[in-house]
């Protein structure tokens, strides 16, 4: 993974996106000293089955910011969206395209935007965040664009990684802060908990899997990326 770059903003559909994986290559990052925020374009409110819609807004969004804060983000901001209903929309690229404006990254991270993932379908949110955010990355170069929205236009983001990829290219060597990143998954315990027997253990899932990739790839654990030129 090329590391020559300061400043990334990572934007998913929902809290603990970023925490399946990507999270622990995010606390590897900021431990060089990298400027990392989290733009989230909704805040899960239909993600626990037993809790209403406000409350359960109000509670992932607690565990998203102390779970950035374990691997040293705190920018944290929620776009509104509905959850579930995404899509890749001029008001969503409008939105991205502001915070790209606001934060100036040079990267960009997010998850995986294909249709599947291995053994399934993804989620549409998923789906339509990757597309809207590649298409914003240029939107905020563009000042003829949503003019007015986020500031000066912003046409230096070099690259968008997007974490679980089936296409992945590249890879971050994550031995060293697995650890953030599973403590960073943890923080949805509320989540996790509303999962019920569905939920995989932290440690358990996002260590095996790192240590398996890392394993194939001469390293201690790894996290894998499909990096896309912008």
């Amino acid at each position: 993974m090329p590391e020559d770059w300061d400043r990334a903003l990572a934007v998913v559909a929902h809290p603990d996106d970023l925490e399946y994986g990507a999270a622990s290559a995010i606390a590897r990052w900021t431990r060089q000293g990298k400027w990392i925020g989290y733009v989230l374009v909704t805040a899960g409110e239909v993600g626990i089955d037993g809790l209403a819609p406000d409350e359960c807004a109000r509670v992932r969004a607690d565990e998203e910011r102390r779970s950035a804060a374990v691997v040293g983000v705190d920018t944290v901001e929620f776009l509104g969206h509905p959850d579930g209903a995404v899509e890749a929309s001029i008001a969503l690229r409008r939105d991205l395209a502001g915070a790209i404006r606001r934060h100036r990254p040079e990267m960009l991270i997010s998850i995986n935007h294909r249709e599947g993932w291995p053994g399934g379908w993804n989620h549409a949110d998923h789906r339509a965040t990757g597309i809207a955010l590649l298409d914003a990355a240029r939107d905020a170069g563009n000042r003829w664009l949503h003019p007015g929205v986020g500031g000066a236009p912003w046409s230096g983001i070099r690259a968008a990684l997007f974490a679980g990829s089936p296409n992945a290219t590249h890879y971050a060597d994550v031995t060293d802060t697995i650890d953030l990143g599973v403590a960073s998954l943890r923080e949805h315990a509320v989540y996790l908990e509303g999962l019920g027997a569905e939920a995989p253990d932290p440690d358990e899932f996002l260590r095996g899997m790192a240590v398996s990739v890392g394993t194939s790839l001469g390293v201690g654990a790894a996290e894998t990326f499909e990096l896309v030129q912008l």
